[in-house]
């Protein structure tokens, strides 16, 4: 028999999944510092500060105990144990060890949220703008992404544009606060007009509260503690940004059936579980007590402050950003294209930020400036914008 042969290729579905414009600013970062050029770099996402002591040590420890074999898929127990009072005591949610279940990171944790509950031909609703690689997580089901720009949402009413932007096909909202790469906080009422809009239609929530320790004006609120929710919930997280382990890779999902039993077969089969010494260190970084948490709080705000004037003061109008550690300020004065502004910022002051159409079409006219970056450099970046803008 003859076999016809076919040109190899990749599965379809990876078709309309691409790379993020971040790892390319990335790079050219790297290759402007390699030519010896100093760089002002606002572009990352990463804290500024180092994984706390105590935490590294437990690694340590966990090492030279052996413990070191496979552990359950789900996380080890105590770990779950300890999460699950965290989760009842900061986020109100009345949860279990058995709602709970560790991943490799928030980004995971989010990926296997994706894959439990969209099908081919689905649509998810999704504030815009957004982190970039949810709109690839999502399109990597088959879904479609419904992108709802937060500004006239929050202008117009939450609820009338969620039913302006909903399909028949709609099966799930992406709920993100505090918000990368706005910094922007939901309130608690506009987290009740979410949820009651999910509870009237039938629909899943999946929630990135990744920058929960980091509100500086108003409340962060868990969309799942709210009335009827905690059914209709997926709820990710990460030890990343509240304890500087962006590295370590390790985040938590929260949910109750019929979805947990479909997170734990994903987390299986795409990792098999998360490295047992660092589920170790994480249960020590959740032993750190709440003043921790409070001074890089206080941290973080002097840093959004400094910037936050100093952009304003050389005319890129910028609101102080309730939470999270980004700000995107209109630089409509140096390019309305803000690929084009982030590209001049870049090679005539060697400020690195990321243009903001690349978190969705509302980010158009503005960058985004990672300020959790060493306050030295928020100044040096400062006066390199006073220079380039004379």
């Amino acid at each position: 028999m003859t076999t016809k042969k076919h040109a190899l290729r990749l599965a379809r579905r990876l078709d309309e999944v691409g790379f993020s414009d971040i790892v390319q600013i990335r790079n050219k970062v790297l290759d402007l510092r390699a030519a010896g050029e100093t760089v002002h770099a606002f572009h990352g996402g990463e804290p500024f500060f180092e994984t706390p002591e105590p935490v590294k040590y437990a690694m340590v420890r966990a090492l030279v105990e052996n413990k070191t074999r496979y552990a359950p898929s789900s996380g080890i127990p105590v770990l779950r144990e300890a999460l699950a009072e965290k989760l009842r005591k900061r986020n109100k949610l009345d949860v279990s060890n058995d709602d709970v279940l560790v991943t490799a990171g928030g980004a995971h944790a989010l990926y296997v949220a994706f894959q439990a509950v969209l099908d081919p031909g689905d649509d998810m609703l999704l504030f815009s703008p957004y982190w970039t690689p949810i709109r690839d997580m999502v399109t990597g089901t088959q879904a479609r992404a419904l992108f709802v720009p937060t500004a006239t949402a929050r202008r117009n009413g939450l609820t009338k544009t969620l039913e302006e932007f909903a399909t028949p096909h709609t099966k799930a909202i992406y709920y993100n606060t505090p918000q990368n790469p706005s910094g922007l906080v939901f309130s608690r009422a506009e987290a009740e007009e979410v949820a009651a809009f999910a509870r009237k239609h039938n629909l899943i929530v999946i929630a990135d509260e990744a920058y929960e320790d980091l509100v500086y004006e108003g409340e962060h609120v868990s969309i799942a503690s709210l009335p009827g929710m905690a059914e209709r919930t997926i709820t990710c997280y990460t030890f990343s940004k509240s304890y500087g382990m962006t590295g370590w890779r390790i985040g938590y999902v929260v949910a109750q059936e019929p979805f947990m039993t479909g997170l734990r077969k994903l987390v299986l089969y795409s990792a098999n579980g998360v490295s047992t010494p660092t589920q170790w260190a994480a249960l020590e970084a959740l032993s750190l007590p709440q003043s921790y948490l409070d001074d890089r709080l206080k941290e973080y705000r002097e840093r959004r402050d400094l910037l936050i004037k100093g952009l304003n003061d050389l005319g890129l109008e910028c609101d102080p950003p309730a939470g999270a550690f980004y700000a995107m300020p209109s630089v409509a004065k140096i390019h309305k294209d803000s690929r084009k502004a982030a590209a001049l910022l870049l090679e005539k002051a060697h400020v690195a930020t990321i243009p903001g159409v690349v978190f969705g079409a509302q980010g158009e006219g503005h960058v985004r400036f990672g300020y959790s970056v060493p306050k030295r450099t928020i100044e040096a970046g400062l006066e390199a914008l006073s220079k380039f803008l004379k």
